[in-house]
């Protein structure tokens, strides 16, 4: 016969039916989630539960939107972007007919978003970047079957949500995806790649890190170059077709004047200069430019030296990255795997180097940054999963220090300014790390089972 205290404990035991459960009530809630996890897990990586997840996620921006979009209104940068194509339907279009802050390829989705008018320029923009997302899931995930790009997949869309609203109200909503694809099709369809990585250049500047690293390491090329060739010289001659031959490079040079902007990682010692009262500090308005800028002294002198040491840093990247690629090469380990794995790499510390060295700040520049780390984690996810983890971790930050603790930060508060110092510094340190993985894998010493040279299937795979 069974014991008291065998009868009792089965009596308590949560695990068999019609017991009850005296745990305390967090660890109820605890090991319900956990129960529920493994199913959830296996939803999540199929095609129906990538697609219902990608739809809840505009889903809810949508119904965000849905007041503004009957409005008739626009939020974000889109009050501009809508006043631009106004302008251009009644013949005076950026580019052609005046200097313009972005290279003439901005104009493809700022046009596209007024075309059912301008009253649902919001809609317009709208469906655009969630076509513009979707595109990025598929190219992650090898039009959904291929299930290790899928974890890369649930990142790209918590990256909308991190960094929401900015993710879906920016340019980089369309130059985001578009880099995406070309990295992920870029071993196996590298004239298509550098097509793709141009036509996002055109967009905004930054993907032309990414192009760099792929002709810095790739055996293929010549053939991205081709691609990336045909598509500029078609934007290219459009513009000088219709007059603007003067302005299409006037993105280059039209806001090299600017001071540094308040959430640029170099701008810090003033932002806290400013916050500690320091005399001659200051956080003002640029009413040209329509942002915050920090002053007072030494910041002028700053913002020339950062301007020198972005080429110097680009150009040290590269060199690490070709010593990386020789390395590779002399062991006999250059395999269009390792290719792929060392142009992910080299394109993160490029365009971290873009971001660390800039004396703008935009919370935009974090759309620079999560592409790379999500095709990263489609090619090895156990090599870019604590990335991905610091990654969201300065996507959350940049949200809080905009738009939520904007208003404070402006105003010098400490805790404002503390938020801010803390996504610059992690900003800081995932180019260090970037620099660092490059130095090792151009080293003698690293081990074949190191970062760059594991054994992974490619994104380029089957």
């Amino acid at each position: 016969m069974p014991t008291l205290s065998r009868v009792t404990s089965a009596a308590t035991d949560p695990r068999l039916p019609g017991t009850t459960d005296r745990r305390p009530l967090p660890r109820r809630i605890a090991a319900r989630i956990d129960a529920l996890r493994g199913p959830l897990l296996r939803v999540a990586l199929t095609p129906k539960g990538l697609l219902i997840g990608f739809g809840v996620v505009h889903g809810v921006y949508l119904l965000g939107l849905l007041p503004t979009i009957i409005a008739g209104q626009t939020q974000g940068d889109l009050p501009l972007y809508r006043l631009w194509a106004e302008q251009a339907l009644l013949g005076y279009w950026p580019v052609i007919d005046m200097p313009w802050v972005y290279p003439a390829g901005a104009l493809a989705p700022i046009m596209a978003a007024i075309g059912a008018g301008p009253h649902y320029y919001q809609l317009g923009w709208f469906v655009l970047t969630a076509a513009a997302n979707l595109i990025a899931v598929l190219a992650l995930t090898g039009n959904l079957r291929r299930r290790s790009g899928y974890l890369a997949a649930w990142f790209w869309l918590a990256v909308q949500i991190l960094l929401a609203p900015v993710s879906m109200l920016r340019l980089e909503g369309f130059a985001a995806p578009l880099a995406i694809a070309g990295l992920a099709v870029l071993i196996r369809r590298p004239v298509i790649a550098g097509a793709l990585l141009a036509a996002a250049t055109w967009i905004k500047v930054w993907p032309a890190a990414l192009a760099a690293a792929a002709v810095t390491i790739a055996s293929t090329r010549l053939r991205i170059i081709a691609g990336g060739v045909a598509v500029s010289v078609v934007i290219a001659a459009t513009v000088v077709v219709y007059g603007g031959g003067t302005n299409l490079f006037s993105f280059a040079t039209i806001q090299g004047s600017r001071a540094l902007q308040l959430e640029a990682p170099v701008a810090s010692p003033w932002v806290w200069a400013t916050v500690l009262g320091m005399p001659g500090a200051e956080i003002r308005q640029n009413y040209v430019l329509a942002t915050r800028e920090v002053v007072g002294p030494g910041a002028h002198v700053a913002g020339d030296i950062v301007g020198w040491l972005m080429p110097i840093a680009f150009a040290a990247v590269l060199v690490l990255l070709w010593r990386a690629r020789r390395h590779a090469a002399r062991l006999g380990r250059l395999t269009p795997a390792v290719e792929q794995r060392l142009i992910i790499s080299g394109s993160f510390a490029l365009t971290a180097a873009l971001i660390v060295f800039n004396k703008v700040g935009s919370p935009q520049y974090m759309l620079w940054l999560a592409p790379i780390v999500a095709v990263g984690l489609a090619v090895d996810r156990r090599a870019w999963s604590r990335i991905a983890v610091w990654m969201a971790a300065v996507c959350l930050l940049t949200t809080l220090v905009f738009p939520v603790l904007y208003l404070p930060l402006i105003d010098a508060n400490p805790v404002a300014a503390a938020v801010l110092l803390a996504r610059n510094v992690m900003v800081c340190g995932l180019f260090a790390w970037s620099v660092v993985a490059l130095w090792r894998a151009g080293t003698e010493t690293v081990p074949v089972r190191g970062m760059v040279f594991a054994p992974a299937r490619t994104v380029a795979a089957g």
